[in-house]
């Protein structure tokens, strides 16, 4: 993985659950905004964590200096907006298509990963 896809999944990634949750709430009308959860945050930082021994580092330096620093700040802004609520109609219209995208993203680099292996 490349290292700026792997700055921005975090937020990539909590951007999709809200646009889930944001969805749910405007289909059930069970409610009108929804909270940026420092629960969906963490869960962002520990994809981004899991994935993070794949990732083509620039510089050696950066797999430790970048990495740890980087999710632990992250995760602190997390838990600092957890109690601001976003309206579900904004949440669903930015996190919808962030989902979309995801969903794309890895279906092509799967097909393409079959096609690598279909060559040797």
């Amino acid at each position: 993985m490349d290292q700026r896809v792997w700055l921005v999944l975090p937020f990539v990634f909590a951007a999709a659950v809200f646009g889930l949750m944001g969805a749910a709430g405007l289909l059930t009308g069970a409610w009108a905004t929804v909270p940026l959860s420092s629960v969906v945050s963490g869960a962002g930082v520990a994809v981004a964590a899991a994935v993070s021994g794949g990732v083509r580092w620039r510089r050696a330096w950066s797999r430790t200096w970048l990495r740890w620093p980087y999710l632990g700040a992250v995760l602190v802004l997390g838990v600092a907006v957890g109690a601001v609520e976003v309206p579900a109609l904004a949440a669903t219209v930015v996190g919808v298509p962030v989902l979309v995208g995801l969903v794309f993203r890895l279906v092509v680099q799967n097909d393409e990963s079959r096609q690598t292996a279909g060559c040797r």
